[in-house]
């Protein structure tokens, strides 16, 4: 097995990082600058063509599913390609996760989704979970691969797409909890609460979620925003999760008022990092 990796961005930088670390000779491409951001001890490939000529696994960590199906084309354009395995871990929905499969199928590689959650701080620990949706095999012979830059690898289904609804459900929790934490902070400091203390009450109480175990005390209160995910890319997944529900007729009355939150929030914050969200709840609540 040789090893590529395409997207060296917030998550796909330190992800590369713990995979070089662990495997010698590993070819990175970026197309915003693979030499700037390539990690230690990796390789510059010229393009993703001179990758596929070199890679017989190619991970990718990329923004969308239109950049998904922009590395599937050139994998199958590329000459001489030795590729036979690709692992997505982006974030892009099922419905692109479908068209990339689809796609890499016609010339013999293999597509299997496997985004993560656990933000930038998990990618650098090498403690992001990965939900791997393909053929039992495939994920056996990449395993130990994979533990290189995961903590946790779920086998969530066989076919591609499982893996991005799974992601697309954690997300929209996530998201919910966020939300709504900052909703209901608003409400108990409109009252005169110490915000500090509410966190402290919630975290002892049914209350308690990601948003208040963590974003909270380590993001919020200390002011420094720096969670690692954008509002951009949040609105996006939760974005998707409408649409994916939509397609599966279920229900999504709850995600559509978060999504528009959410959109809202980065029509007014478009650079922000996610945690930002307390910002735009708090300052619409006055």
């Amino acid at each position: 097995m040789t090893v590529g990796f395409i997207g060296l961005g917030k998550m796909g930088g330190p992800m590369a990082a713990n995979v070089a670390a662990a495997v010698p000779g590993l070819v990175c491409f970026d197309l915003a600058g693979t030499q700037t951001r390539m990690p230690t001890g990796a390789v510059a490939a010229q393009s993703i063509a001179d990758l596929a000529r070199r890679c017989t696994t190619v991970l990718i960590s990329v923004p969308d599913g239109s950049a998904t199906l922009a590395v599937g084309d050139a994998i199958v354009a590329a000459e001489d390609c030795v590729v036979d395995t690709l692992i997505d871990l982006s974030t892009i929905g099922p419905t692109a996760a479908t068209q990339a499969a689809a796609l890499l199928e016609s010339v013999g590689v293999i597509y299997c989704d496997g985004p993560v959650s656990g933000g930038a701080a998990g990618a650098r620990a090498a403690t992001i979970s990965l939900m791997f949706s393909g053929p039992a095999d495939v994920l056996e012979a990449h395993r130990s691969l994979l533990e290189s830059f995961t903590g946790n690898v779920f086998h969530v289904g066989e076919h591609a797409g499982q893996g991005q609804a799974m992601k697309l459900a954690n997300n929209f929790l996530s998201a919910t909890a966020l939300a709504a934490t900052s909703e209901a902070v608003a409400f108990g400091v409109a009252n005169g609460l110490d915000m500090a203390t509410m966190i402290d009450v919630l975290n002892v109480s049914t209350g308690r979620n990601s948003a208040t175990t963590d974003k909270f005390p380590n993001r919020i209160l200390t002011g420094s925003y720096d969670a690692g995910f954008s509002t951009a890319h949040m609105t996006k997944d939760v974005g998707l999760f409408v649409d994916g529900a939509s397609a599966a007729s279920t229900a999504h009355t709850v995600a559509a008022a978060v999504t528009d939150t959410w959109r809202g929030c980065y029509e007014s914050m478009p650079g922000s990092d996610f945690t930002e969200i307390w910002k735009y709840v708090s300052t619409r609540s006055r």
